[in-house]
């Protein structure tokens, strides 16, 4: 192991991601699709040999700041890995055109789901297999690197809680996690780590899955694309899924891994947490999800009765569950959408808005989860500062309690997570900007804006008026989505940060 932790962090993932191509080659022969295994086989063959010269190039190559090499390789691999999945994919579809299949591996990556292929027959099984395996890759990039490189560096939304500064070393709450001293030993053990609990959620949710009545294919894909939050399936969504209620009941079980990171994590970071029970993202998602579900409920609750609509407890029900379901995924950022969810509609007569999930989007997950949007820990801090002052402003003289923790959220962290809030508003504007320069309406820009920031593909097709077909914009739109797609997977501090003098220092 002591020479591939030498490597470059950016060859590294090229080997990971060059041995992947195994999987839908070996799919693709049981299937019989033999041109897409021929495809995926030569270029395992081919990104192999380029990684072994790539790696023997640098091996031995010491780094000024390994924190840099690996941040730095980090932007890298979400930027240039997709070119290299792109390739056998764009030459195994053989109809399509490179910008699609690299706007396809980069919203794969990113763990985003939008695409470009909209009818799911379009691709074979092997070529979906790929898909979600991409994605699959991507959200365990992100649950290691969230705690291997960001949680050191009080980024990703661990600036909240952490005593330093963002961007600089750990200090304080994750003073654990900075103990060991080579970085690069510090990646290699949480790999080790992370990854057999990833794999393990993952084959678990595929067998419950196949139980419930699903078919193994399409239930590998969806435990993929749930434990990424990528929301990626072969068959167009959850709609048309031969499990139905059970497969979806299972799904929303593991949607608790993209509220809060004590869910997998716990006691890796040194975090001074006291359970999940106690944990205040869990908590938000909690009251959020509860809050959101209920007033869509009533909404269509109140819409049927105006009608005199009459309706039994098991529409009743599946209304309930519908919106329960699409919530809480639009929360985690998967954007998978219930099979009951038009059945609310159908009782009341009303359009649910889909306003409502843009929102949730927006919000996002957990800390160090798949999810992306703002994180449930900036909300809280924020909610929490606002608490304060108001309870100021009614009693001048309060002295708010909690201890050091709470009154570093309710100060330091308030305001970087407002620094955060506000970045993330103006990247909204200037994509928004962007795409309406390349042709795209406003509601249109204002929706892929979010979809994409918020790494929520399938928001596109659900919260707009009508369904937007991302294959219907202009492919300058798709280059500006992609991008942006990066950018909210990496976050704009975490990008910032490469701009701080002190990780350039010798």
């Amino acid at each position: 192991m002591g020479w591939i932790v030498r490597l470059p962090f950016f060859v590294i993932l090229m080997g990971l991601g060059a041995i992947a191509m195994l999987l839908p080659a070996g799919h693709a022969v049981v299937l019989e699709d033999f041109n897409t295994m021929r495809v995926f086989f030569y270029g395992f063959i081919l990104f192999s040999v380029l990684t072994l010269t790539i790696g023997l190039a640098t091996a031995g190559y010491a780094p000024r700041s390994v924190a840099r090499s690996q941040l730095i390789g980090l932007l890298a691999a979400f930027s240039a890995l997709p070119i290299m999945f792109a390739i056998p994919f764009y030459v195994a579809v053989s109809n399509t055109s490179f910008l699609h299949a690299w706007f396809e591996m980069v919203s794969s990556f990113t763990t985003t789901g939008a695409t470009v292929y909209d009818t799911a027959g379009r691709l074979t099984p092997s070529q979906h297999l790929w898909r979600g395996l991409v994605g699959w890759m991507g959200g365990l990039l992100v649950w290691i690197t969230a705690v291997s490189i960001f949680a050191p560096m009080n980024l990703g939304g661990f600036e909240v809680r952490a005593a330093g500064n963002a961007g600089k070393g750990a200090t304080g709450t994750f003073s654990q996690i900075a103990q060991i001293a080579d970085p690069s030993e510090r990646l290699l053990r949480y790999t080790l780590t992370l990854a057999p609990i990833y794999i393990a959620l993952t084959g678990a949710l595929w067998i419950g899955l196949v139980i419930a009545g699903e078919f193994p294919y399409i239930a590998l894909m969806h435990a993929m694309s749930t434990l990424s939050t990528s929301g990626i399936s072969a068959i167009g969504g959850l709609y048309f899924a031969a499990s139905r209620f059970w497969g979806e009941l299972l799904i929303f079980c593991f949607f608790i891994f993209a509220l809060s990171r004590l869910t997998f994590s716990s006691g890796l970071i040194g975090e001074r947490d006291q359970g999940l029970r106690r944990d205040p993202e869990f908590i938000t998602a909690l009251i959020l999800i509860g809050t959101v579900t209920s007033l869509l409920f009533l909404r269509h609750f109140i819409g049927a009765v105006d009608q005199a609509e009459t309706a039994n407890a098991q529409e009743v029900a599946s209304a309930l569950w519908g919106a329960l379901f699409t919530v809480t995924s639009f929360l985690t950022t998967t954007g998978f959408e219930s099979h009951y969810w038009d059945g609310a509609t159908d009782w009341s007569g009303l359009s649910t808005p889909g306003l409502f999930l843009i929102g949730m989007a927006l919000i996002g997950g957990g800390v160090a989860t798949t999810a992306g949007g703002v994180k449930l820990l900036r909300i809280y801090a924020l909610y929490r500062h606002g608490e304060r002052e108001q309870e100021r402003l009614l009693h001048p003289s309060s002295i708010g309690g909690g201890g050091k923790d709470a009154r570093r959220i309710r100060k330091k962290g308030a305001y970087i997570s407002w620094i955060f809030f506000m970045l993330f508003a103006l990247s909204i504007a200037a994509v928004m900007l962007m795409l309406s320069l390349t042709g795209v309406q406003f509601e249109t820009a204002m929706v892929l804006s979010v979809a994409a920031l918020s790494t929520t593909g399938p928001l596109a097709s659900v919260a707009a008026e009508t369904p937007i077909a991302y294959s219907g914009i202009p492919d300058a739109a798709k280059v500006i989505l992609a991008f942006a797609m990066v950018l909210g997977r990496l976050e704009a501090l975490a990008i910032i940060a490469l701009f701080n003098p002190e990780i350039w220092q010798r």
